[in-house]
């Protein structure tokens, strides 16, 4: 199986940490082939300096959408566009009211919905750009919180209130996952939200009428898309073959069928001499997941195969999506 991999590369840290919002300082896209462990990089990028707070700021790709021959990818700050297989890039948008962006996809109507999580929104632009229409995630009104006159491309928002990470289609209704809500909601009409209470949700995927969400503790939450019931909850870290024991922060999902999923782990970041003492604490043994990619078969409860990222340089990951299927 053929992969495109969105996430980005970490700056070395010895004896003092990077601070949260400089850790990255590329983004990446790669090409892996899981089966036999084989990593192409396909795109190197770096957020321009009057895209982003400083000139150390992070550059890295956050969650993606692939559609026909489009990629649709994002930085914190950006939303570029990408003709696949050859990655030339056709479209970018870079709004200053974009801050902390985690996701784009593309609707059918030719817009693109984009959680904006710095600013707890969500948007619907147009691809030039202009905002079509607008959520508050907490459901207040737009712009009270915030300015249309900041550009905040240039600034913290910290701490948020709900966080906001993926968003996804049901019909013709707009639905987004909530971080500290443990939640996926409705943004576009009064209906129950899908609770997730089990943990904070990140990814959440539609495929032949099930919503597949991972949570951050490494947990799959699968819900029925027509009622909206969590159908079942499965702990992925707890599947037979599963090689790591530690904890790893959980994204990107890949449905590739109903009971087999390609899932993201990101290492916990620690500086080089953290990652040393504890190698020798622990009998010269490595305890803490690497960055990686992990295929489960749900039925059967066992881990399949797993990918290392970080001898590609991907040490945090975000987007897993099907290359096959683009090419």
């Amino acid at each position: 199986m053929h992969l495109y991999l969105l996430g980005g590369h970490q700056k070395t840290r010895w004896i003092r940490p990077v601070r949260a919002e400089h850790r990255f300082d590329l983004a990446l896209i790669v090409r892996v082939d899981t089966e036999s462990a084989c990593c192409e990089r396909i795109v190197e990028y770096v957020t321009p300096n009057d895209a982003k707070p400083q000139p150390e700021s992070s550059s890295l790709f956050t969650s993606a959408s692939l559609c026909g021959n489009k990629l649709y990818a994002c930085t914190y700050s950006e939303v570029l566009v990408f003709e696949v297989p050859f990655f030339r890039r056709i479209d970018y948008i870079s709004s200053p009211l974009f801050n902390s962006v985690h996701h784009v996809t593309p609707t059918p109507h030719g817009t693109l919905l984009v959680a904006n999580t710095g600013l707890d929104m969500v948007m619907e632009l147009t691809t030039e750009g202009s905002i079509f229409r607008e959520w508050d995630v907490m459901g207040g009104p737009a712009w009270t919180r915030f300015s249309q006159n900041t550009d905040y491309r240039k600034l913290s928002t910290k701490p948020h209130r709900s966080h906001p990470n993926f968003v996804f289609q049901l019909q013709e209704d707009i639905w987004v996952t909530r971080l500290l809500q443990k939640d996926a909601i409705c943004l576009t009409r009064r209906v129950e939200p899908i609770r997730i209470d089990i943990e904070r949700p990140h990814d959440g995927v539609l495929h032949q009428g099930s919503l597949y969400f991972t949570t951050v503790d490494g947990h799959l939450v699968i819900a029925n898309a027509k009622s909206r019931r969590i159908d079942s909850t499965a702990d992925l870290k707890a599947f037979r073959e599963y090689p790591f024991t530690g904890p790893a922060w959980c994204r990107g999902v890949l449905v590739v069928s109903r009971d087999v999923v390609c899932v993201g782990f990101t290492r916990i970041r620690k500086t080089k001499l953290m990652q040393a003492g504890n190698w020798i604490k622990h009998g010269f043994r490595e305890i803490d997941p690497p960055t990686h990619i992990a295929i489960f078969n749900l039925a059967e409860k066992r881990c399949l195969s797993v990918v290392n990222l970080e001898p590609h340089g991907i040490n945090i990951l975000f987007g897993i999506l099907p290359a096959e299927s683009a090419e």
